[in-house]
């Protein structure tokens, strides 16, 4: 198929704006799906885990692959629908990290909610373009110039109404599509499949008016030809309009807002449309960057075209009853069934048995795979998440995804030694799936200690294990994962590690410094910050030989990651080694890595040690006459209100608040409001911990 008619989307948003809802219809207007699956049935096509049909939330991004035809050409639409709770963010950012484009959903009520931002900002980071959906306008209450206005204003965004609604609430009719000047309605008796053209009702035409005049000149700022049509007072065609908003909307400048209800069955088909229209092919995006996997330094680029050499990145990984599926998107050449590719990162050659195209569960088998197309192939053994498939004669790594680190965990224990046996394996399964879940064992008390993004992070792993895996397991209460930092600097601090027994002994002596350190001053280093530590070799002269250097680093790296005060990892530190000695026949690699521990244990006890704590952002949703509660509730959990907004007889209160005191807060909430308010939270930072807590803690682990 011709790249120009390939779209790769994703459908992301806060939780319960209706993605699911909106994908659905989808698949059931390009005749993929034949009946209405429903989220609130249980019966979505995409929410196909047993998990996500009893919750009614999506945990994992589905895939699928439908047909579009738009103006009398046959497209291609690759479709990802993302999860909205920010427990499942990961999910979100590996489908950011692969598609060319995005359609963010709104509630047409609530506007622009906390998650919204989080997933912007993902999509902004990856530079995907986006255009926005402001769905569920029949909703009581719906209001859409304030849903179109928080677009601007709370996302910085630069939205362009592309449409406008006939009446909101239980008044929705249809929408009027303001370059066609035009409305549309949506036959309910045929479940909307059936689209009329009508002139604007004169209730609308006023504000269609007003608003296809804003859409003019704003579609001006990127196409002076149109600009020049119109300062001649020319009308301009349909399709110049609809060029100028594209060229803004895939340069990231604008972005091009559609409006209805995904559950009403109104506005699916000219969302489609839209995503044609102004989103992105394969072809369009700039080429993919990567280096040369031999020299890091040397950067290369891949074309998005079939004839440059294959390229491909993994973006997920689900285990499977018939062995790993691996999805992955091909940016550049083509791969056939049975061929051998090589794995850029780790230099390990893989074949690809076999491979599909995707509908969320079911698959569809394919011959070959093509540059823009995204794919799940069986018979990979050691690519993971972020790994680079490519060409065994002309590799290319591809930039990796970046993981958040875990902010919870809780312990988990076998019942029986078969369980034992079991969970272990099911834990490495669980993190080849998933890269925001870590689990290790520790040896001091026994236990498995699993941590993850959120309570219901943990929760759903501890259930994927009880019934998915048939393991029979016991939890502990979630616990916090703090950090360990220094409150101040140690300089020329030794690490000497001498044992003598019979035959040869060991030896390794080195001296370092120790200072606060943050990413910002590294990148101005330029300095490594693998682990939010940097290590820096100053030895002149050779007191220490040269390959002995890297062990004493391995040595502090190591130390740092099992924690010095309490076994939580050391963060935000420098180490600069700038003397030492060694001993011609005694010393040793692992001498010095012991020479390395000891002088980091000992410089962070000179210098102070405290621990950080997650801080989360809250946003509470509550009914104004809740307003003293609420906030009196969170100062009471040291959390600090930084900003209240009002939305009609409603608050929208932004506060920071620890971790710690966040546990089963959503309950709390519920009789605190008599079940009327609502919150959703994301990890915003490590802070201090107050110092008559930190000797609490450190106790207590």
């Amino acid at each position: 198929m011709d790249l120009s008619h390939i779209r790769n989307i994703g459908i992301c948003a806060h939780i319960d704006a209706g993605k699911t809802t909106v994908t659905e219809r989808v698949l059931f207007y390009t005749g993929k799906n034949y009946k209405l699956g429903e989220v609130h049935e249980g019966t979505a096509t995409m929410d196909f885990l047993q998990e996500e049909q009893d919750r009614g939330i999506t945990i994992q991004s589905a895939a699928t692959t439908c047909p579009w035809t738009h103006n009398g050409q046959d497209y291609k639409i690759n479709i990802i629908d993302t999860p909205g709770h920010v427990d499942f963010t990961i999910e979100v950012e590996r489908s950011m990290r692969v598609l060319d484009g995005a359609v963010a959903v709104f509630d047409g009520k609530e506007g622009v909610e906390a998650q919204s931002e989080t997933v912007w900002r993902q999509a902004e980071r990856y530079g995907v373009p986006r255009i926005c959906f402001i769905n569920k306008m029949d909703k009581t209450g719906a209001d859409w110039e304030f849903s179109f206005n928080s677009i601007r204003e709370r996302l910085g965004a630069n939205p362009i109404a592309v449409q406008i609604p006939i009446g909101h609430g239980d008044q929705l009719e249809g929408i009027v599509d303001l370059i066609k000047m035009k409305a549309y309605y949506f036959d309910a008796s045929e479940l909307g499949a059936k689209v009329e053209e009508r002139e604007i009702p004169d209730s609308v035409a006023d504000l269609a008016a007003l608003h296809r005049g804003d859409m003019m000149e704003a579609a001006c700022n990127y196409d002076d030809n149109l600009m020049e049509k119109i300062l001649e007072e020319q009308e301009p065609t349909e399709q110049e309009i609809k060029d100028a908003i594209r060229k803004g909307v895939i340069s990231r400048q604008c972005t091009a807002v559609f409006t209805g209800s995904a559950l009403k069955n109104i506005g699916v088909q000219r969302l489609l449309d839209g995503v044609i229209d102004y989103l992105p092919a394969p072809t369009e995006v700039e080429a993919t960057e990567g280096t040369d996997p031999r020299d890091a330094e040397e950067k290369l680029s891949r074309p998005n075209r079939v004839d440059a050499p294959f390229s491909a990145l993994v973006f997920k990984v689900v285990s499977d009853a018939h062995g790993d599926l691996t999805y992955m998107r091909v940016y550049s050449g083509k791969i056939a069934k049975g061929e051998r590719v090589l794995n850029a990162g780790n230099g390990k050659r893989e074949i690809i048995s076999r491979m599909f195209e995707m509908h969320a569960k079911e698959r569809i088998a394919l011959e070959e795979a093509y540059a823009g197309q995204i794919v799940a192939v069986i018979g990979l053994k050691d690519s993971m998440t972020g790994d680079t498939l490519c060409d065994m004669n002309d590799p290319i790594l591809l930039e990796r995804m970046t993981f958040p680190d875990p902010v919870i965990s809780m312990s988990i224990e076998p019942k029986t030694s078969e369980d034992k046996r079991k969970l272990g394996d099911a834990l490495v399964t669980i993190r080849r799936e998933d890269p925001s879940f870590r689990s290790q064992y520790d040896d001091e008390t026994g236990q498995t200690i699993i941590a993850g993004m959120g309570e219901l992070h943990l929760e759903i792993i501890k259930n994927k294990l009880v019934r998915d895996m048939k393991i029979n397991v016991e939890v502990g209460k979630p616990r916090v994962s703090y950090r360990e930092t220094i409150t101040g600097s140690a300089n020329e601090v030794r690490g000497k590690f001498v044992k003598q027994t019979g035959g040869r002994g060991q030896f390794g002596d080195c001296i370092i410094n120790i200072e606060p350190f943050t990413a910002e001053q590294a990148e101005e280093a330029e300095l490594k910050f693998k682990d939010n530590v940097a290590f820096e070799n100053k030895i002149v002269g050779g007191s220490i030989p040269k390959e002995f250097i890297p062990s004493v680093e391995v040595g502090i790296r190591n130390t740092a990651v099992s924690g010095v005060m309490a076994g939580y990892p050391l963060i935000n530190i420098k180490c600069t080694l700038i003397d030492g000695s060694y001993h011609p026949v005694d010393s040793s690699q692992v001498a010095f890595e012991q020479a390395g521990r000891l002088a980091l244990i000992d410089a962070c006890h000179k210098a102070g040690l405290t621990l950080l704590e997650p801080v989360m952002k809250v946003v509470i949703t509550t009914p104004d006459e809740y307003i003293g509660s609420v906030t009196g509730d969170v100062s009471s959990r040291r959390g600090m209100i930084v900003g209240t907004e009002e939305r009609g007889n409603t608050r929208l209160i932004t506060a920071e608040v620890p971790l710690s005191e966040m546990f089963g807060y959503t309950t709390v909430l519920r009789s605190l409001t008599q079940g009327r308010a609502t919150s959703s939270m994301e990890p915003l930072e490590y802070r201090p911990l107050p110092p008559s807590m930190v000797k609490e803690v450190t106790s207590a682990g």
